[in-house]
């Protein structure tokens, strides 16, 4: 029986390699998603492994608020004469490394990547400087060190004069060397500036701090002890870690992030191997319901039911066996394809060397393996039911009407099991939520994949009709193909279902979170402009609201800072300080309780909080809560109105800018909200504003209401390029499928085939009846995927409604989707298409 599943095998060339090719693209996301990611982590352990060279403990100050930009809070300089004096320490020198400077083109744009930061670091001797100089270190204050990755985008060379901004405007400096991190090429995306110590605090503003201080241990001390003895002389609100603890611990937070980014491709994986299930299932129900004949025979000759399940079962093996080692050799290419993807979004991750771990060759063969085996073992065990007798008769039936009936309504309890597992989770009724989300819409394909072989009649009617009108006979064949096998049809269809479905979600769920925006933005801004780092969201000096205070046509430049806060031991509550005695001439709020007065009003222990927040805390109006800041203090505060926030714009509660310190936002905000004097010439203002951001703070930007929100637009179509890149995936899956069910139906339908040509039908009309066919098919599964992407997006938006979200169908969007799946049919249907066009007619005739 194992001969004669190879044999079946290599006699079935075509279906072999296109039921291969499914299994081999979703294996090469998963393993691509390992290599990357595992890659990644090496590269920045490297990067930090040297960077800690000859550091045998680290000062830092205590995170005591846990933040997204992971900024700790600087310390006063004199800690570094405790640490001088301990028992132990041979060597103590102190630095600033500052996350807020950037480097500047020739051209005056900043140098670097979204989200990479660029660091102004204080130069430091040995032992602890782990960097490589071409040139020398920086001696004066009008000298710098920039590392090579930016001077290399900059096209800066030693000698050079360089633009550089950080809290403090815009300074020239000479480029005196150029930086790299031992054999490591890049920081990471990151870049750095090296200043001398008291440049570094100018720039960074912090007089009189440091961040850290790096200390050699003295001969024997092992840094395990000159770590208890740091302990013990330390004040409270600083702490010491040897530097391998200090290795491990930036390991660790950086090991987040790629927790994260690892387990989003994984979805997308995970959407791809869906598809290609239904894909493997598919063509396996297709070749043993042609086969019936052959495996009644086999069973005639003495062949048991185990013997033929065993056969079958070893078909899926060596495909999935060759596929998973296949898609494991391309997963390791893809790789670099997934971080080309986001170097395109300017988002440049390390990626020295390949890591190829033991565990990405396991879970590869695991699951390429075992999903082609799983889905063939439906129709493995379907063919044994067939008794011998009735399966040597042609047109034996598989399945009764009962068993078809029983499978409609299995379909619709798990459809209905799949809404209600989505809805308890979006609605954190259980957990974790994303984990039932996903369950339920699996369970949801799963039940309308099962149902979809009743709908196929009415739905190729409804899209066949038109194709039968507009294409005559060829459009009437193509229309009583796709009927004439209604769960091959809805197969075939419910792949490409769901990749339509989860690329309609997006478009759907993306307009209406850009039209929430939008609407939130118009309700609560009332400045004219609004002045932000070019990214968007990096921090800005405190200077540039004073700076533009002073350019005429300006009435009111009010700054706005947002961090996070500990409330109740919670970690992360979202905090907007503002200016009281400007906030109410830029921006309200949607009040519960409350008026803009107390917006004014806000003295130092004073807050207006988030309605929703506020019932999540047991917190009302009057009452007051306790708010861990970034310092180490604690701030009570007294709730004295409440408002409703529409899409998260404010945070969970609105404090005064008074403790801004505090918070560890001293002399950064992250936008300016600024009116225009009433009667002042608003192209002329700008115009000042933009000038004075040219010549002092390179890397703000002045945009106006619109802008802004074209701005953020943009930003949303940029993750949702990422989004359907990924995606795109499932459905080149999905379309192997339309291939592979053609390529197979046409096989089945040879004599057919032939019948038609000897009675006249062309070599064109028999390519219109695949083509159409195809795209009948297409059409089908775009439809149904285009319904529940509108599910989806009703169900996710949900929880939501209360916080502003407004759902919006794209119904443009939505038909150009519809039209690119009719396309993407015909692209599918070429190959079938044009075999089925050149069968020689004799032989079709005489084929059994």
């Amino acid at each position: 029986m194992t001969s004669i599943a190879l044999r079946n095998l290599w006699a079935r060339k075509l279906r072999t390699f296109l039921t291969s090719l499914a299994v081999v693209l979703g294996v090469m996301m998963v393993a691509g998603t390992y290599v990357l990611t595992d890659t990644i982590d090496q590269s920045f352990g490297k990067i930090f492994e040297q960077g800690n060279r000859g550091i045998d403990a680290v000062v830092t100050s205590k995170e005591a608020v846990e933040t997204d930009d992971a900024q700790e809070p600087s310390f006063d300089e004199s800690v570094l004469d405790t640490v001088r004096e301990t028992e132990g320490v041979a060597k103590a020198e102190g630095g600033i490394v500052d996350p807020t400077v950037s480097i500047l083109d020739k051209k005056g744009e900043p140098i670097g990547g979204n989200g990479a930061p660029t660091f102004g670091a204080s130069v430091v001797s040995e032992p602890f400087d782990a960097l490589n100089y071409e040139g020398r270190k920086p001696a004066s204050p009008d000298e710098v060190v920039v590392d090579k990755q930016a001077a290399d985008r900059g096209e800066y060379s030693v000698g050079d004069r360089i633009k550089i901004v950080g809290k403090e405007s815009a300074k020239s400096y000479e480029l005196v060397g150029i930086a790299s991190l031992g054999d490591v090429d890049s920081f990471g995306g990151a870049s750095i500036a090296v200043f001398t110590l008291d440049e570094a605090r100018r720039v960074t503003r912090k007089q009189g701090k440091l961040d850290q201080i790096s200390i050699a241990a003295a001969a024997g001390v092992s840094p395990s002890e000159l770590k208890r003895n740091l302990s013990q002389s330390l004040p409270k609100t600083v702490e010491a870690e040897t530097g391998d603890e200090n290795t491990a611990s930036q390991k660790e937070d950086v090991g987040e992030f790629i927790g994260f980014l690892k387990t989003a491709l994984l979805i997308f994986a995970g959407v791809a191997l869906f598809v290609a299930a239904f894909l493997i299932f598919n063509t396996f129900s297709i070749t043993v319901a042609q086969r019936t004949r052959e495996f009644a025979m086999l069973r005639t000759l003495g062949a048991n039911r185990r013997q033929l399940v065993v056969s079958v079962v070893v078909e899926a093996l060596v495909i999935g066996l060759i596929a998973s080692v296949l898609g494991l050799l391309a997963g390791i290419g893809f790789a670099p394809a997934i971080n080309g993807l986001f170097k395109a979004l300017e988002v440049d991750l390390p990626n020295e060397g390949t890591v190829i771990a033991t565990r990405t060759v396991v879970v590869a063969l695991v699951i390429g393996v075992g999903l082609t085996v799983l889905a063939s073992l439906i129709p493995a065990l379907r063919i044994t039911r067939v008794p011998p007798v009735a399966g040597l008769r042609e047109g034996a039936v598989m399945e009764t009407p009962r068993s078809g009936r029983r499978k409609t309504a299995i379909a619709a309890v798990i459809t209905g099991l799949g809404v209600v597992a989505m809805l308890l989770g979006v609605f954190g009724l259980l957990s974790p939520g994303e984990a039932w989300v996903g369950v339920g819409a699996g369970a949801i394909f799963i039940g309308v994949a099962l149902l979809s072989p009743r709908l196929v009649r009415p739905m190729a009617s409804l899209v066949g009709k038109p194709v039968e009108r507009f294409r005559g006979v060829a459009g009437r064949l193509a229309r009583e193909n796709a009927v004439r096998n209604p769960g091959r049809t809805a197969s075939t269809a419910a792949a490409l279902m769901i990749g339509l479905a989860l690329v309609s979600f997006v478009a759907i769920f993306a307009a209406g979170l850009r039209g929430s925006i939008d609407a939130a933005f118009d309700k609560t801004i009332q400045g004219d402009l609004i002045a932000t780092n070019k990214d968007g969201f990096s921090d800005i000096s405190l200077e540039v609201v004073k700076a533009i205070e002073g350019v005429d046509g300006v009435a009111v430049a009010s700054p706005s800072r947002f961090t996070q806060a500990n409330v109740a031991g919670e970690k992360g509550s979202f905090v907007s300080l503002v200016d009281p005695k400007t906030v109410t001439e830029v921006q309200t709020l949607d009040w519960k309780e409350g008026d803009d007065s107390l917006l004014s009003g806000l003295g130092p222990t004073d807050a207006v909080a988030d309605e929703k927040w506020a019932e999540k805390e047991k917190l009302a109006v009057g009452d007051t809560f306790k708010a861990g800041v970034s310092n180490g203090d604690t701030i009570t505060y007294r709730i004295t109105g409440t408002f409703v926030d529409r899409a998260d714009f404010n945070g969970d509660y609105v404090a005064s800018d008074a403790n801004a310190a505090a918070y560890g936002e001293p002399n950064s905000v992250q936008q300016v909200l600024v009116k225009l004097d009433e009667g002042a010439n608003a192209d002329t203002a700008r115009k000042g504003i933009d000038q004075l951001a040219a010549a002092q703070f390179p890397t703000i930007e002045v945009r106006s209401q619109q802008e802004f929100k074209d701005f953020i637009g943009e930003e949303i179509n940029q993750l949702l390029g990422v989004v359907y890149a990924l995606l795109f995936l499932a459905v080149i899956v999905s379309l192997f499928g339309i291939v592979n069910t053609l390529a197979l139906s046409i096989h089945e339908r040879t004599r057919e085939l032939g019948l038609m040509r000897a009675v006249g039908m062309s070599r064109r009309q028999v390519r219109r009846v695949i083509r159409w066919e195809s795209v009948i098919t297409a059409a089908i599964g775009a439809v149904l995927g285009s319904v529940l992407g509108v599910l989806f997006a009703v169900i996710m938006s949900r929880p939501l409604a209360d916080e502003g979200f407004t759902l919006s169908i794209p119904v443009g969007t939505l038909i150009v989707l519809l039209v690119l799946a009719l396309v993407a049919g015909v692209l599918a249907a070429i190959g079938p298409a044009r075999r089925a066009s050149r069968l020689d007619v004799l032989d079709a005739l005489a084929y059994e």
